[in-house]
């Protein structure tokens, strides 16, 4: 048997090349059915970059994420036969809500494949989309797994596949953002801030915005544990990565599409850290066609956006929602210039804020953990409490991991800093202690293992 992933490229490898001009004519499409999304510009981030900022709000549309566009696109121009032999799609969660609103629509069966780490939250909303229409099946802890299954499902059955990134109608509908971003502003943005997942949306806006806006400046944005376009334009093509951290789950994508692959290639870019970022200008490219850039960001920045923008513009993001803006706070941009940042999406399940929650903590450095070997007598723990930790320093968990024998037992503690630049003292006073202290490196397999 054929490999699955093989057998989608190939197939969107024979669909036609983007061009600004079917994007124009998806917009169009789609017009009735769907509304445009706010542009809003945000002062806070304004205030922080120095530039005039604007968040698309794609979170507020139907779906809760900008996948309606191409699911309703694509499937809007499926022929007599193709509705009738019903449609297949696999999703981390938002495109599954896209096609499920649009065949309930247009009265189309149709079996969605969804891994089985996809949020409650994205399930319930598919049901309520498709209703009766719609067959959710979820399988394998990714959404590559997902759609080998729903691969198989076609190869199988003879149904409509409906890809969430890679066919160019999928792509051409989610690249729409584009010319509103155009009309809402007036005029031309020097940047665009785009999350990256298989690829469409990026392909799709940024392929218009190279036709219609060419000074316009391109980033795309990953999350670090799930780099599968870096990793495409540094090999020359789609590659599957061996493994990814699944917690960006409407980004966290093995391997990114031959059709989008295929616009983003030709933009020639390059791959870039937030570290080595310089200015992002828009007099970069001599011929005038618009610069573009890859990068990638960690998934605890990514947590801390998704607070911050809860916190102060009362905006429910979910992790691929808060990739652009988690981009923009890395940045250095040009003072002045005008930057849109797409937030995807915000279909956020509630029970993930506590993790949420940890992560960013982990990453600004206010959390950490150790296995603290603790004597089994009386006023150990007081002794630890009174030398070791500091007066703004907190236990937010204590667990007992393993007793070696009568004397010592070892304890998980997690340690909660009042200030990041606590964690130099704190590590002098454990040296210090006669209490053996080991700290557990974020990223680390025990790390993983035991938190």
């Amino acid at each position: 048997m054929s490999n699955p992933l093989d057998v989608i490229d190939a197939l969107s490898a024979s669909r036609p090349a983007l061009s600004a001009d079917e994007i124009d004519a998806a917009a169009k499409r789609i017009a009735d059915i769907i509304e445009p999304t706010p542009l809003q510009r945000s002062e806070r981030l304004s205030r922080l970059t120095g530039a005039n900022v604007y968040l698309k709000r794609e979170d507020l549309s139907a779906v809760r994420s900008y996948k309606l566009r191409g699911a309703y696109n694509l499937v809007m121009q499926l022929t007599t036969s193709e509705r009738a032999a019903g449609v297949v799609a696999a999703s981390a969660g938002n495109h599954a809500q896209g096609v499920a609103f649009a065949c309930h629509a247009m009265g189309i069966k149709c079996r969605i494949y969804v891994p089985t780490t996809t949020p409650k939250q994205k399930r319930d909303r598919i049901r309520v989309h498709g209703g009766e229409f719609v067959q959710l099946i979820a399988v394998g802890e990714t959404y590559d797994a997902a759609a080998a299954a729903a691969t198989a499902d076609v190869e199988r059955t003879g149904a409509t596949m409906v890809p969430p990134f890679d066919d160019a109608r999928t792509a051409a509908g989610q690249g729409t953002i584009a010319p509103e971003i155009l009309e809402q502003l007036g005029t031309s943005p020097d940047l665009v801030v785009v999350p990256v997942g298989g690829g469409g949306c990026l392909a799709g806006i940024g392929t218009y915005l190279r036709e219609r806006s060419p000074r316009t400046a391109l980033l795309g944005v990953e999350p670090a544990g799930a780099a599968s376009m870096t990793a495409a334009l540094v090999a020359g093509g789609p590659v599957t990565l061996p493994e990814i951290d699944p917690f960006v789950d409407g980004a966290a994508v093995r391997r990114i599409g031959a059709v989008p692959f295929a616009a983003i290639a030709g933009f020639g870019g390059r791959v870039v850290s937030h570290a080595s970022l310089p200015l992002l200008t828009t007099t970069e490219s001599p011929s005038g066609a618009s610069s573009f850039r890859m990068m990638q960001v960690d998934e605890g920045a990514i947590c801390t956006t998704m607070l911050d923008l809860y916190q102060n513009e009362g905006i429910i993001a979910e992790p691929a929602g808060a990739l652009a803006v988690t981009a923009l706070t890395e940045l250095a941009v040009e003072p002045g210039s005008t930057v849109v940042c797409l937030v995807s999406g915000g279909n956020n399940d509630v029970s993930r804020y506590g993790e949420i929650i940890e992560r960013s903590l982990v990453h600004r450095g206010l959390k950490h953990y150790f296995l603290v070997d603790f004597p089994q007598e009386p006023g150990a723990l007081r002794r630890f409490l009174d030398e070791v930790l500091g007066p703004d320093d907190d236990i937010t968990m204590f667990e007992y991991v393993k007793r070696n024998n009568r004397e010592t037992g070892s304890a998980l503690v997690g340690i909660e800093l009042g200030a990041p630049e606590g964690l130099g003292a704190l590590l002098e006073r454990m040296a210090e202690s006669p209490i053996q202290c080991e700290r557990l490196e974020p990223g680390s397999p025990a790390y993983r293992y035991l938190t």
